[in-house]
């Protein structure tokens, strides 16, 4: 079977061809040399299309009080699904990136956040997956984070989707 490179990429289009794990130890080991203190969060979106749904999983880099940046990756899927479904895919997907990433964080001593893109109001659709994904996420040890206060996902993803 066939399975797509993965590439991650900057907001201003570098693109690097290692894993994330890879990309971020360098990032951090340069911002800590510049005596930053960083915070990593990491979030998805997806928007539907007529045939596919397209995912952004990003991993922002926070320089505690003097802005940040972001590693973005973009990948699609041809199937349908219902939104409970889709909000749980892109849980999937940013747990998947911070399990990657976790023991490097601990390594450094670097908080991690995983943010969900899902209401915290039940009168929006995306509420129906808030119990899952609050578990999925805390359940793998993760320090969990929906809307308002999701921004990895609900703001960086969602801009780059």
């Amino acid at each position: 079977m066939y399975k797509r490179k993965v590439v991650w990429r900057t907001l201003n289009g570098k693109t690097f061809d290692q894993p994330i794990r890879d990309v971020l130890e360098d990032a951090i080991i340069f911002e800590k040399a510049n005596g930053h203190q960083l915070k990593i969060c990491v979030g998805t979106d997806s928007q539907v299309y007529q045939d596919c749904i397209v995912y952004a999983t990003v991993v922002v880099v926070l320089r505690l009080g003097k802005g940040g940046f972001m590693f973005i990756r973009n990948d699609k899927e041809w199937s349908e699904c219902g939104i409970k479904e889709r909000m749980l895919r892109e849980v999937t997907r940013s747990i998947e990136v911070a399990y990657a990433i976790c023991d490097l964080l601990d390594t450094y001593n670097i908080a991690l956040e995983v943010h969900a893109d899902i209401n915290t109001d039940p009168h929006f659709q995306s509420n129906k997956a808030l119990k899952e994904a609050m578990g999925y996420i805390l359940g793998m040890g993760f320090v969990f984070k929906a809307k308002p206060h999701a921004f990895a996902s609900s703001s960086c993803a969602d801009k780059v989707v």
